[in-house]
């Protein structure tokens, strides 16, 4: 075990040390520890300066990515303007070019007003609120000294905090239980003011002096008891913002880390700097006895270092090891993590000191196993993406709008959580920090505009190139996070801003366009009524979301067709994942082209092909154009991780094109089935022989060419039904062609060894859907001509092998 001190990575900044308000169960000035008396009352200049050199010394000497500073108290409001806003400047300057600074500040509300907010806006200091509920249930704590209650005016500041011009700076909530609120209520007051967090706590306690219970509790568990109503109301709600201790359980029972020191195995990397300039464990040690979060060391005398490694902190870092017996031995140590540190002091003699269990470990473990139990329920009645009728349906061919849809919202799923990995590994800046706030206030408030964005083809590629690492993944991850929220913000019809670093002179707006603004680092997005405004530098665009008299907006070109609703894809960089060479962007005049060729290609599809096009109409959204071939060869693609898109050289007919279409939206919805299903070994290393190919493919391979196949028999049957005079005679033997060489594609499947029973029964249905074709009658002389020309086709394959 390494037992070598952590780096301190978060800091608690006193910068003034007295309240205006008496909450009752205030840690700071209720409990035993009381030096708050002997301290100054507002942090020296000095003391600041120290501070912010302690800490980039320890920031640069350990090479940390992020330090976490919150501003506090007391009441940190009460220092002023003047005095908070020489603590950011320190801060910053000191920490620039060392590593990023995550800058917060905890207040009551009560004095937070347009100055204080124009100085966090210069700043990006985030703002966390305490409150405790609905004014019956704030009041119980959060009042005056004269007994006046403070509710009005919290909701006063968390009103200008949700202004447009501010939302970005809004934290969170934080709420300290007590049993005598109903838990319902109380996230309901709460969650309808769309938080971008809440912070439930539980009331700071010891086992010398337990947490408040009343004369209606009865249960052996009750602040457990309290957390899982919580947790259901919230659950039952969508979870439409993070709930911090909720989150951590359920992150810590997936075996990731917890939000909150609270929960969880991983070591505390956490300090306190007091208005005096002394360094100081964690605030809640003030619970258990006086002088209890003291260490002796001071900013003007000792490094950060020496914190670190002062006894108390280690203490803390030992993980299992840590803990008493009792705890190491419960099933729910690893998601419980003993409690609050604080909360496991017990003076008694023989379990002294803070080698106990927490006083609240009956209570955890109820919210623990309750949480788990529900996630096991859930899991186990959750109804799968595909049902096995709509697999079945898929798995013939074809796939109505049902079946399609639940693949098209599993693949939003995917892209959700793939944006959540993106910004959990990336390296957070001030921009993404901002951006990626707005994006889940927009999330709980208009989440149809946000799944709109994250429904983007092409977010999955960018989200790829992130995670596969490179000098350039953190910017072009921050860059990303700022371009989808802007989007979003945008197709909710919001005012607001967002600032989007720029790269390669656009602005990239996923699902809008793209504005060209040259050589400048960053844009402003603004959003209005009607459309919005873009800033750089001196310059300001004034665009609609359609169309903009300013040349240099490029707005996406989407086509309502009857029944279908189709976009041309041709300005998202991104989309250069299919393998040929893309278009620039398209002219107005050959932008009506595509939608004269595609407008009478689905009209072919919708007439001719008439079980393709319900699944098609749900789930192709985008056509990306590509380049056309010189050779006048047909050109089309799909690539496996961009669910919703084509991408299509524009061909010479609109039958062709829609041959193309339909060909390349069976690789799309067979690409989104294999997300959800096993329908194949995927250790199988061996290669097969397509009929149609000269070259081995993997086995996913043959299975995506052969269920393509199936749409292409399928046009060409259409097809000699319909073409004139000598094509339809073309088009008999290429359905002959086709029709045999797919069947036989599915016999090399069913025999490969490499299926699961999931994948035969999927290519059986493939091989009925086939097999129907096989019956119909061809002319003997196409089926003839078929035959021999898959026997040369096989001959010039053998010989090129």
């Amino acid at each position: 075990m390494d037992l070598s001190p952590h780096p301190l990575s978060q800091f608690v900044l006193k910068v003034h040390s007295r309240c205006d308000l008496a909450c009752d169960h205030c840690y700071v000035y209720e409990h035993a520890d009381q030096s708050w008396r002997g301290r100054p009352v507002v942090i020296s200049d000095e003391v600041l300066e120290l501070t912010a050199r302690r800490i980039a010394e320890h920031a640069r000497a350990h090479r940390l990515d992020i330090v976490h500073v919150v501003l506090h108290g007391g009441e940190p409001l009460l220092a002023g303007p003047d005095r908070l806003r020489l603590a950011a400047r320190s801060l910053s300057t000191a920490l620039s070019g060392v590593c990023v600074l995550d800058l917060r500040i905890h207040t009551n509300g009560v004095t937070l007003d347009e100055k204080f907010c124009e100085l966090f806006a210069e700043y990006d200091i985030k703002v966390g609120i305490s409150l405790d509920g609905d004014r019956a249930a704030n009041d119980l704590h959060r009042r005056y000294r004269d007994g006046r209650s403070s509710h009005a005016r919290v909701l006063r500041a968390i009103d200008l905090l949700k202004r447009p011009r501010y939302r970005h700076l809004f934290a969170g909530l934080l709420c300290t239980v007590d049993l005598r609120n109903d838990p319902v209520a109380v996230y309901d007051a709460l969650a309808e003011l769309t938080p971008p967090r809440i912070d439930f706590l539980l009331p700071h306690a010891t086992w010398d002096e337990p947490p408040p219970r009343h004369g209606t509790d009865t249960s052996a568990t009750p602040y457990g008891d309290w957390l899982l109503r919580v947790h259901d109301r919230w659950s039952d709600a969508g979870r439409p913002m993070g709930v911090r201790l909720l989150d951590s359980v359920l992150r810590t029972l997936r075996g990731a880390g917890s939000l909150t020191e609270a929960l969880g195995l991983a070591p505390v990397e956490f300090a306190v700097i007091e208005t005096d300039g002394s360094l100081e464990q964690a605030d809640s040690l003030k619970t258990a006895y006086d002088g209890a979060p003291g260490t002796g060391l001071h900013v003007a005398v000792n490094s950060l270092d020496e914190m670190a490694a002062h006894p108390g902190i280690t203490a803390r870092q030992q993980g299992l090891d840590g803990l008493c017996a009792t705890c190491r031995s419960c099933p729910v140590v690893r998601s419980c993590g003993g409690g609050l540190y604080a909360h496991r002091y017990n003076s008694a003699g023989g379990t002294g000191g803070f080698m106990n269990p927490s006083v609240y470990c009956a209570d955890l473990k109820q919210l623990i196993t309750g949480i788990r139990d529900r996630e096991e329920q859930r899991v186990s009645t959750a109804q799968p993406p595909l049902s096995e009728s709509h697999l079945d349906e898929i798995a013939a061919g074809f796939g109505g709008t049902d079946a399609v849809d639940r693949l098209a919202r599993h693949e939003l799923t995917v892209n959700r959580e793939l944006l959540g990995v993106v910004w959990h590994e990336s390296p957070h800046d001030d921009t993404g920090t901002a951006a990626w706030e707005t994006l889940a206030v927009l999330d709980a408030e208009a989440p149809e505009s946000v799944d709109a964005v994250l429904a983007h083809p092409y977010l999955r590629p960018w989200a790829q190139h992130v995670l596969r690492g490179g000098g350039d993944a953190g910017p072009i991850a921050m860059r990303g996070v700022a371009e989808l929220t802007a989007a979003a913000l945008l197709r909710a019809g919001r005012e607001g801003t967002v600032t989007v670093p720029t790269g390669s002179g656009v602005l990239r707006l996923p699902t809008l366009g793209a504005l060209v603004v040259g050589d400048t680092a960053e844009a402003r997005v603004t959003g209005e009524r009607e459309g919005f405004t873009v800033r750089v530098g001196e310059r300001e665009y004034s665009v609609s979301h359609e169309s903009g008299a300013d040349a240099a907006w490029w707005p996406r070109r989407r086509f309502e067709l009857p029944g279908w609703a189709v976009a041309l894809e041709d300005t998202d960089p991104w989309r250069d994942v299919h393998g040929y060479p893309l278009t620039a962007r398209l002219s107005a005049t050959a932008s009506e082209e595509w939608r004269t060729g595609l407008t009478s290609a689905w009209e072919w599809i919708r007439r001719e092909l008439p079980a393709y096009a319900p699944g098609l109409a749900a789930g192709l959204s985008v056509v990306t154009p590509l380049r056309e071939s010189t050779a006048g060869a047909d050109i089309s693609s799909a690539a496996r991780d961009a669910f919703g898109a084509v991408a299509i050289a524009r061909p010479g007919s609109p039958q062709t094109l829609a041959c193309l279409l339909v060909h390349e939206f069976q690789h799309v919805k067979l690409g989104a089935v294999l997300d959800v299903a096993d329908l194949y070994d995927p250790t199988c290393e061996r290669l097969f022989y397509a009929p149609w190919r000269p070259d081995p493919r993997p086995l996913e391979g043959l299975l995506q060419g052969t269920y393509a196949h199936i749409a292409v028999v399928d046009y060409w049957r259409a097809r000699r039904r319909t073409a004139p005079g000598a094509e339809a005679r073309d088009a008999e033997v290429r359905f002959a062609r086709w029709r045999e060489q797919t069947a036989e594609a599915v016999d090399t499947l069913i025999g490969s060894g490499a299926l699961t029973d999931l994948g035969m029964r999927f290519v059986a249905a493939m091989g009925e859907t086939v097999a129907n074709r096989l019956t119909e009658p061809v002319d003997a002389d196409a089926l003839l001509s078929a035959r021999r020309t898959a026997v040369d086709h096989k001959a010039s394959a053998a010989g090129r092998g």
